[in-house]
């Protein structure tokens, strides 16, 4: 009489092959998505030290470090009369200046470099904003108004913007160009009576290496 017992199955070799490469190649995707999705932080970062000073490495701009974010409390008063967060503007690039809304000579000159700059940058200058913040409410000259009809002019807090604004040594923030990452980030401050071809050079290297804003 024969058995019924069945011989027993020898696993097949490399059976489980698909399997593993299945999970491998999941496995690999996963670390792509967090890669696509990191990638504007990463990209943030490696703007900032691509530009830092290292050996014969320079930049015109002093980086400002670490970076000040604008201040959730710092509120102004834009140009309808609506007062906003300053930090509102993230998104883009932000030529930041201060000074009074009578606007001095020192004052239009400034005005002048952040729109020339802006300008030489192209199909990329609309990755940039340019700020006056003002530090009064007095009514703004009609000659300036007309000049830089693009530059927002937002009424602060004078003793806000110089808590945030650093300057150099032996100036005051009235003296200086700012620049703001699209993160919000306080980044970088230009010397002042600024040579404007060597601030266009530091912004176009910024905005080549990149991504955000």
């Amino acid at each position: 009489m024969q058995s019924s017992r069945q011989p027993a199955r020898r696993p097949i070799a490399g059976a489980d092959a698909p399997a593993r490469g299945s999970w491998q190649r999941g496995r690999w995707m996963l670390l792509l998505v967090a890669l696509v999705c990191a990638a504007p932080m990463i990209a943030s970062y490696v703007t900032y030290y691509v530009i830092k000073p290292r050996g014969g490495s320079t930049n015109y701009g002093a980086l400002i470090d670490p970076q000040r974010p604008i201040p959730p409390s710092l509120t102004v008063v834009d140009e309808s009369g609506k007062t906003v967060p300053l930090a509102s503007l993230r998104g883009v690039w932000l030529f930041v200046m201060t000074d009074k809304s009578a606007c001095d000579d020192a004052c239009a000159t400034k005005l002048y470099f952040m729109r020339q700059v802006r300008a030489t940058q192209a199909g990329e200058r609309e990755r940039i904003t340019t700020v006056w913040l003002r530090s009064d409410a007095n009514p703004i000259p009609d000659k300036v108004s007309a000049a830089y009809p693009d530059t927002r002019k937002l009424v602060a807090d004078p003793a806000a913007i110089a808590a945030w604004l650093p300057a150099d040594a032996g100036t005051q923030d009235t003296d200086h160009i700012y620049l703001v990452d699209p993160n919000g980030n306080l980044m970088m401050r230009f010397p002042k009576n600024p040579d404007p071809s060597k601030i266009k050079r530091d912004v176009t290297k910024l905005l080549k290496w990149s991504s955000i804003g």
